[in-house]
Formats: structure tokens, C-alpha cells, sequence
């Protein structure tokens, strides 16, 4: 199986719930192919000539795909922009800026390529299955771009309260969504860790761990100031990285906890994870799992038990979950529904894989509530089925 040959073969489009119209911000639909929603952010706020602050997306989507989406700009903007990879067309004027909450949904439609005619002809049927009685609603490897190498997390360093080692994994730590230009700096980093003046000098540019680096230079072991430097959007993308991982293991335990052996694996970020079948079914309701945080209640006392053999085993406890070393971010403090089904799905008949010969391809549409992965259900089908 085959996901993403192209950024073609994998597109998605937000659904929206607008606020009223005809406020101070310009309202656009972004169409993006190979870049990430935050490279999309900094080129329109350069483009007009805005802080960054001024441009605000209510999710990020994939740099390997064709997604279209929202922003708002603070302010008067032209009724066209583009840059290589993206366009952005003004569609009206909203009362505020877009967030998260306004988010209802993703549409998807998602090529699968390079399957065997028997993978072809049973996918569209366990899509059938899956929209019914539904699969586990893991986070995704997508979430888990800021796991180093090593298997670690920035967010676990903070959270254990260990400032220079968080600051390690930032600036000397190559991670799994690091381009080219940072991994070079990161070796060198590691090599010279503590040469805060030579390393500034090799910085990537622009960054902002240039910033650190200077605060560095004139501080050069105040590691708890030199992490608050870090901006905090990406601190809390630290964050809830680790406590996407954290929830997955929790998730996994309680389904096994509850359900027994599972009836296949899906790997996640280096990880095999549980899938098992008749969620729904054998559930019989829905189920919601709090993410891990230092104020969350699980009731339960099977999940509850579940929550703290997981904390343990990563040396922490519930009251941990909570960033005491950082000024402006946050651990969210939500919900998440254990179960996760597709809705108005729908397969393509198997057809011939022109870039794959010999191979079948089938192409797969349904729409996930947000937060919620379509790499995941595609690869779930696969693997569910598996003997």
C-alpha cells in the first residue's frame, strides 16, 4: 500500500463555521500544495506587510497534499494573492479571526495505490465497516514531528522540568520533521553544545532560535530563560506532541484493558498500536478519554489505573502535567472521543495503477471531525484485515 505517491493523490478541504460577516478581517480560501500551513502564515504576512499575529489559520494541514483552507487577515487585503505553492482568494469579511472551535470538519479523498486486486476489492468494504462500528481515534505520526531521533520529546523534558535538556532536544537533537539546513545545525550543536557565540554565527536564518542563541551568549546557563524565548506557539506544539503520545498509550491500555487481545496493529511513529474490531458494538456508547493533564478526572477506575501505569512507566505523575517552566504555554485541557467514524464515505472500483504496473489503486472520500486523522483510517483498513 501506497499513500502520498503525489501530493495529488491526497486532498482535503476544511469545513467551516463562518462568524458574521462584514467585520475588520479580510476572510481568504487557501489552496496549498507541498508547503506547511505555518510556511503559508509567515509568506502572507510578509506579503502585506503584517505581523504575524495579523494572520490566523484555525488548523495546519499537511505540507504532502492539496488542502484547501481558511484565514483571516486583520485589516484591508487584496482580493488575490499566490506565491509558488499556495493561492489565496478573498471570499468576504468576518467580525473576528478564525479559531480552532470554528472548525466543524475535513473533507478527504485519498488515493491508495500500489494494492494487490484482493487489498483492492476489500477496501471499499472495510470502509463500509469502519464508518459503522469505527476504529480507535489515535493521533497520527503527523502529530509527532518534534520526537527526536532518539525517541524522546521536548514536551516530556519540560513537563519533568528539565530546562537544558528541553533546550537540548530543540537546538541539538535532530527531530522526526527537521529540515535539511536545522539537522546540520543540530550536529553541529551537539558537538559544540555551550559555544553559544559560534553556533549563533551558523544559526539557520531566519529563525527563531537565533534568539535564543543570543540570549545565550549574554546568560549562558540560564536554560529556563533562554526556553521561554522560544515562541510559544511552537512550545505548545511541544506540548501537546507529548500529550498526543501519552493519550495513545492511554487509549491503547484501556481498549486492551477492556476488550482483550487487539485484532491487528497500526504503526504510529515508530509504534504498534491496537486495532480492534466492533468498537461500537462492543463499547456499546460513546466513549470519551480526557488528554492526559494535571486537572483531568477519569472516573473510571479501570481508565483511571491505565492513566497512571502509563504515567510511570515515562516517570510521572498526573500532577506533573503541568508546564511549570514556561511562562505562555499551555497543556490544552479537553476530551477526545475513543472511537472515530468515517462519515459519508465512499471507494472508487478498483482501477489500474498507472504508476505502479501491475498494482490496483482506489480512491477513498469521507470526512472526519477535526483532530482526527485520514492517514490513519487508510492505514487502519489495511491492517485491520491483515491474516
Amino acid at each position: 500500500m501506497r499513500l502520498k505517491v503525489v501530493p495529488e493523490d491526497f486532498f482535503v478541504e476544511e469545513q467551516i463555521r463562518f462568524p458574521p460577516g462584514g467585520g475588520p478581517y479580510a476572510l481568504y480560501r487557501i489552496r496549498k500544495r507541498e508547503i506547511t500551513t505555518l510556511e503559508v502564515q509567515a509568506r502572507l504576512a510578509q506579503m502585506l506587510r503584517l505581523p504575524l499575529s495579523a494572520v490566523s489559520f484555525p488548523a495546519l494541514k499537511d505540507r504532502d497534499a492539496v488542502a484547501v483552507q481558511y484565514a483571516t487577515v486583520r485589516g484591508t487585503g487584496p482580493d488575490y494573492l499566490s506565491g509558488p505553492e499556495f493561492t489565496a482568494q478573498r471570499v468576504g469579511r468576518i467580525s473576528r479571526p478564525l479559531t480552532p472551535s470554528d472548525l466543524v470538519g475535513n473533507r478527504f479523498v485519498a488515493t491508495v495505490r500500489d494494492l494487490s486486486l484482493s487489498e483492492a476489492d476489500r477496501l471499499g468494504g472495510r470502509l463500509r465497516v469502519a464508518a459503522e462500528e469505527g476504529i480507535p481515534n489515535y493521533f497520527d505520526a503527523q502529530r509527532f514531528g518534534s520526537r527526536t531521533e532518539s525517541g524522546d520529546f521536548p514536551g516530556r523534558r519540560i513537563l519533568r522540568r528539565d530546562a537544558e535538556g528541553a533546550l537540548r532536544a530543540i537546538l541539538a537533537e535532530p527531530m522526526v520533521g527537521d529540515p535539511a539546513d536545522v539537522r546540520a545545525f543540530k550536529r553541529e550543536a551537539a558537538l559544540r553544545w555551550g559555544q553559544w557565540r559560534m553556533l549563533l554565527e551558523i544559526a539557520p536564518r531566519p529563525s527563531n532560535l537565533r534568539s535564543v542563541l543570543t540570549f545565550l551568549c549574554d546568560h549562558p546557563t540560564d536554560f529556563r530563560r533562554a526556553l521561554n524565548l522560544v515562541t510559544p506557539r511552537v512550545l505548545s506544539l511541544y506540548l501537546t506532541a507529548y500529550q498526543s503520545f501519552l493519550w495513545n498509550r492511554i487509549a491503547a491500555g484501556y481498549l486492551q484493558a477492556r476488550l482483550g487481545p487487539p485484532s491487528g496493529f497500526v504503526e504510529v511513529s515508530g509504534e504498534m498500536i491496537p486495532l480492534f474490531p466492533h468498537l461500537s458494538t462492543r463499547l456499546t456508547a460513546d466513549v470519551t478519554v480526557p488528554l492526559p493533564h494535571h486537572r483531568a478526572a477519569y472516573g473510571d477506575p479501570l481508565l483511571a489505573k491505565v492513566v497512571e501505569e502509563v504515567l510511570r512507566a515515562e516517570e510521572l505523575a498526573l500532577s506533573d502535567l503541568k508546564p511549570r517552566l514556561l511562562r505562555r504555554a499551555y497543556l490544552p485541557r479537553r476530551e477526545r472521543p475513543l472511537v472515530l467514524r468515517p462519515a459519508d464515505a465512499s471507494a472508487s472500483p478498483p482501477a489500474p495503477d498507472e504508476r505502479f504496473p501491475g498494482q490496483q489503486k482506489v480512491t477513498l472520500t469521507f470526512t472526519l471531525p477535526p483532530g482526527s486523522y485520514a492517514t490513519l483510517v487508510v492505514r487502519s483498513l489495511l491492517a485491520a484485515g491483515e491474516e
